[in-house]
């Protein structure tokens, strides 16, 4: 056996051995070490302000307004150029986003424990469907949303999350490939098996028994009607908000993911990729051996299905560190497991299928951990190879959301990317130039 295979081996079993716990929430300027009041994370490669993409740039707006940096879109842009504010990719900080991945110093993260190496991991809060931040929007309906989500909906599931001792999130993956997810675009089951788990907790928190706060109340009508009666308590807006968004769970998912790929990261002669995330203008990614080197190159187009009234005219290039799940094993590699997808994001369940059976090729496991059904049970496809990737000319699958490509307006539609080929075999010629 090589360096390079026993040095993958190695690493993919320390991705498998990696316990992922969900142990509380906090302010990113209090919990992420490194964060401080002129720093915002984004997803995504290192990028100036001046190569952001429309989606990201609409995130930075939006963060600066959200918190009280700027008072118009006008101040937010003048700042943003300045240089008063840092920009950083989460992942320095061991962070994740979706899409833009904007994380602010004041906004709630969830905070994840790798309990078998030890380290933390962090996302923010997802804000569900609709005009939101992750994609590029700011007007008042997302900065009203961003404030209920960070000062009421978050501290009662922080609360919730304490009494309940932690969420296992291996665990939750695991079930939730056997019920239809992917854990990246589908985590219908996630969701669903986090709200039973954590309900009485919620119900039981000192903060879920208030009705008054001094926030706008978000609509939730939709989901309960009786809503308009009455001025529920914070414990009923909570679930209510959980059962309107099946996508809940995916930041703190995302988080586990970068736990797993962590545990693997930084072993001499290691071929396997750690990182893969999208700035909305570049793909990058990194890999074990080379440490914290980022390759990268322009970030391609998705392909896929697009809302009523957009097309791919409408489309920004591919954005998000969503693709951490992909790197960890599950997402794209996993759509075996929920052929249902197709309809988010195009195809046929046969698709599905062959996607999952295609990434076998340039994996060097199968995750026992993580199985599916479909496929008689086989683990996942895990550790991307970056050898095998250049060797046999096939491409990491994405499944990923599609953001307009001018700020303030939102998401387009959804589908499949692939990264660029030549981020590979830079990444290989580094591995060789180092061996």
């Amino acid at each position: 056996m090589s360096r390079f295979d026993q040095a993958n081996r190695e690493a993919v079993q320390r991705m498998m051995d990696a316990h992922p716990v969900l142990v509380d929430m906090g302010r990113a300027r209090e919990v992420i070490p490194g964060m401080k009041d002129n720093l915002f994370l984004h997803a995504g490669p290192p990028i100036t302000w001046d190569r952001m993409s429309g989606p990201l740039k609409g995130a930075i707006i939006g963060g600066l307004l959200y918190e009280k940096k700027a008072r118009s879109i006008e101040e937010a842009e003048e700042i943003a150029a300045s240089g008063e504010i840092e920009f950083a990719p989460c992942h320095h900080y061991n962070a994740v986003g979706p899409m833009a991945g904007v994380i602010t110093p004041s906004m709630m993260v969830y905070i994840v424990e790798d309990k078998t190496h030890g380290g933390f991991t962090y996302s923010n809060v997802n804000e569900g469907y609709g005009k939101v931040l992750r994609m590029g929007a700011y007007d008042d309906e997302v900065l009203t949303r961003l404030a209920w989500l960070n000062e009421v909906y978050a501290p009662v599931v922080r609360e919730a999350i304490r009494l309940a001792g932690g969420i296992d999130l291996k665990t939750l993956i695991a079930q939730a490939l056997h019920m239809g997810d992917d854990c990246h675009n589908r985590n219908r089951g996630n969701n669903s098996l986090f709200a039973r788990m954590l309900a009485p907790y919620i119900v039981e928190t000192e903060l879920g028994q208030k009705r008054e706060y001094d926030f706008p109340r978000i609509d939730l009508t939709a989901t309960c009607p009786f809503f308009k009666e009455r001025k529920p308590t914070l414990a009923a807006e909570v679930l209510a908000f959980m059962h309107s968004n099946d996508i809940g769970t995916l930041n703190f998912l995302m988080a586990a993911c970068k736990a797993i790929t962590l545990a693997g990261h930084g072993i001499e002669n290691c071929t396997l990729v750690t990182t893969m995330a999208r700035n909305g203008t570049d793909f990058g990614i990194r890999v074990s051996g080379t440490g914290d080197k980022w390759f990268t190159a322009p970030a391609n187009y998705p392909k896929g299905l697009y809302f009523s009234g957009y097309s791919e005219k409408d489309a920004n290039r591919d954005i998000g560190d969503s693709a951490i799940t992909e790197t960890a094993g599950v997402g794209g590699f996993a759509m075996a497991a929920a052929p249902a997808i197709v309809n988010f994001i195009g195809g046929k369940a046969s698709d599905a299928i062959e996607a999952t059976i295609e990434m076998y090729e340039i994996t060097v496991a199968e995750n026992s951990n993580f199985t599916i059904p479909s496929l008689n049970f086989r683990g996942t496809p895990t550790g991307i190879d970056v050898r095998k990737v250049v060797e046999k000319g096939i491409l990491p699958k994405i499944n990923t959301g599609i953001a307009h490509k001018e700020p303030g307006v939102g998401q387009v539609g959804a589908g499949i990317v692939n990264p660029p080929m030549e981020i590979f075999v830079e990444a290989l010629r580094e591995l060789a130039r180092r061996a």
